[in-house]
């Protein structure tokens, strides 16, 4: 006969590190001198160097963690970057990028604005044209 198998003992939850708070500055390059802090009833998210003195502002939500105000931070950063030597302030508006022409406020009729009659004009399609008996 055969010996009855051992059940394992049930494993404890497993402890789930936090997500960091400090990283490492895009500007002086400085590991773990940027401290993020988190205003969640105000909704802003606020990012600073300790080193260089690089400050950083945007929304948040009630989802929102410090690596996600550090990635807005990054996004900001390289769009920035891409967009020539310009004013920070001017390409971004509370922490988001601006869409479409720079300048240019959107407004209801340039939601729907586009070139195309947004129309399907493919091969073998005929006008309703005709009457049909």
């Amino acid at each position: 006969m055969g010996k009855r198998k051992k059940a394992s003992k049930p494993q404890g939850p497993r402890r789930k590190e936090p997500l960091a708070t400090v990283f490492t500055c895009l500007f002086c390059n400085h590991e773990r001198s940027v401290g993020v802090k988190l205003d969640k009833k105000a909704g802003v998210g606020q990012l600073d160097c300790k080193v260089c003195g690089q400050k950083f502002q945007c929304g948040i939500n009630y989802l929102s963690a410090a690596v996600d105000v550090y990635s807005e931070w990054v996004d900001a950063a390289d769009a920035v970057a891409h967009n020539g030597e310009g004013d920070p302030e001017r390409e971004l508006g509370a922490g988001r990028l601006s869409v479409g022409r720079p300048g240019a406020s959107k407004g209801k009729a340039d939601v729907y604005d586009d070139d195309d009659d947004r129309g399907y004009d493919g091969e073998g399609v005929v006008a309703d044209d005709d009457d049909y008996d």
